[in-house]
């Protein structure tokens, strides 16, 4: 029996040289359409071009997002990049570095496209929790981060995650992408504030019921753009929508000066606000680079608790990236004849290798954005688009003040248009059979409800393998599914584990 190593090395050749044939009539193409098939899977260099755009403006709003859940202190007091207060400018410089790097890595090598950039829940679990733990620091943080990455790539080379991905049944496939549909739509009317903290109940409905806010007011307008372009099939119907929504923003903002939104200011913008001042160019700082420390960990937690925290992190970077990977390849019509993505063990790897990277530049994990999907839907099909996605990035480390621009209540239509495109998959599930509809339905309905991929994916994972057993079916279940299914219960009792453990 040949070696893991040399089967993986072996099956990525043989993807690639697949994925290189073309037909006859595209052997005198152009260098970019022969080495990213964009006739093949067809597509232009102007659709990628715009893909990439859309994209990039989708995943924007993770410049602001990372910089504040990472600018509190650790347990020692201390802020991370240094100084005596948050250093924002040096976190969204290195998020956006990051980013531009791991996503064209993602176009070049996996020619896929997927945008890649500082996961929320993980940098919500390194500043929240791993970080406040007793002596733990930013940089020691940072090294759990490191730990799992390279965890998940030894994963990818022994071919475990990839082989775990195909034991999955095409049901729960389907599951996951309308419940990141859901999930997205979600997050869209939440940045938007159309989506709130209720007064008595869990949730409510813009503020007291009503649509009170210049800022809502302008993700109604930009939604019913976005919608009636799509329905007129008009291109690039997602990014007009966006640029359409900003151009207004910065008009409303320059005329009604909102402000960011808070408790003294309900009618102002969602954590980023629309307006020009100032010079749109300034050289960035990347104080977070290498900011990381893995023997620390060790140093001050000790081995098993660094084995559990280490566990928690990769459970909900692992499951994230495959749902996000088949809801990006259903909507660009980029699965193979077993459903699964083109080149999946090349879109994994560079994903892992993306952790590693994401904490040695001392930003968290990076992890890929199910955002894409909004790149892909307005005609992204290679990695062409992620590349276009990288070095917009890559300018967003100069172009701060511009990538501010846009708020999330310009950015948020997208989202929710995108978890419609995702819905339309529901038809594929057989509701009628109870062992697949339970499952499919917790997967879908948990993601949005519990705010987590990740959750959604457990849940579903669980209810699968407990279903197929109570129904006599237990050998039909993969072994895979069943040591996944084993694995998301610690992950669900993980808090009760941490505290025995302390």
């Amino acid at each position: 029996m040949e070696a893991p190593l040399i089967s993986f090395v072996r099956s990525v050749r043989l993807n690639q040289v697949i994925d290189t044939k073309t037909p006859p009539e595209t052997e005198k193409a152009g260098l970019l359409d022969k080495y990213f098939h964009l006739t093949v899977r067809g597509s232009t260099l102007g659709r990628e071009i715009r893909g990439g755009l859309v994209t990039f403006f989708a995943m924007a709003y993770i410049l602001i997002l990372n910089p504040i859940i990472l600018s509190g202190t650790d347990s020692t007091g201390a802020y991370l990049g240094g100084g005596d207060e948050p250093n924002l400018a040096a976190i969204s410089a290195g998020t956006a570095l990051v980013a531009g790097i791991m996503t064209i890595l993602m176009g070049a090598v996996a020619n896929f496209p997927i945008g890649l950039a500082a996961g929320l829940g993980l940098n919500s679990m390194v500043a929240f929790t791993i970080v406040q733990l007793p002596g733990m620091t930013w940089a020691d943080g940072m090294g759990i981060i490191v730990l799992e990455g390279i965890v998940i790539v030894l994963l990818v080379v022994t071919g475990l995650r990839e082989a775990i991905f195909r034991a999955v049944p095409m049901y729960l496939r389907t599951a996951i992408s309308v419940g990141i549909g859901m999930f997205i739509t979600l997050v869209g009317l939440v940045n938007a504030g159309m989506v709130r903290t209720g007064g008595g109940t869990p949730l409510t409905f813009g503020v007291e019921g009503s649509v009170s806010t210049l800022p809502m007011a302008i993700f109604v307008i930009g939604l019913f753009v976005t919608a009636i372009l799509m329905v007129r099939k008009v291109k690039g119907a997602i990014l007009i929508g966006i640029i359409s929504s900003t151009v207004l923003a910065v008009i409303v903002e320059a005329v009604g000066k909102l402000g960011v939104s808070g408790e003294d200011n309900p009618g102002g913008w969602n954590l980023s606000v629309p307006s020009i001042s100032g010079s749109p160019i300034q050289l960035p700082s990347f104080a977070t680079l290498g900011e990381f420390s893995i023997t620390g960990p060790f140093q001050k937690l000790g081995v098993i608790a660094v084995v559990v925290l280490t566990f928690s992190v990769l459970l909900a970077d692992f499951f994230d990236t495959m749902g996000t990977m088949v809801a990006v390849a259903t909507e660009g019509d980029l699965l193979d004849e077993d459903g699964n993505p083109e080149g999946t063990s090349r879109i994994l790897l560079v994903d892992s290798v993306g952790a590693i990277a994401g904490g040695m530049g001392g930003v968290s994990s990076n992890t890929a954005f199910v955002e894409s999907s909004t790149g892909v839907a307005d005609g992204g099909r290679t990695g062409l688009t992620s590349i276009v996605t990288g070095v917009a990035f890559f300018l967003a480390t100069f172009l701060s003040p511009i990538v501010a621009l846009v708020p999330n209540e310009a950015a948020a239509p997208a989202l929710v248009a995108v978890g419609f495109l995702m819905m339309q998959q529901v038809p594929d599930i057989n509701w009628n059979k109870l062992t697949t509809g339970i499952p499919a339905f917790l997967t879908i309905v948990m993601m949005p409800f519990g705010y987590s991929m990740t959750v959604g994916i457990g849940v579903g994972f669980i209810a699968h393998v407990v279903l197929q057993a109570a129904t006599g079916n237990a050998k039909k279940v993969h072994p895979l599914l069943w040591l996944v299914a084993i694995l998301f219960v610690v992950y669900f009792l993980m808090g009760p584990i941490q505290s025995a453990l302390a």
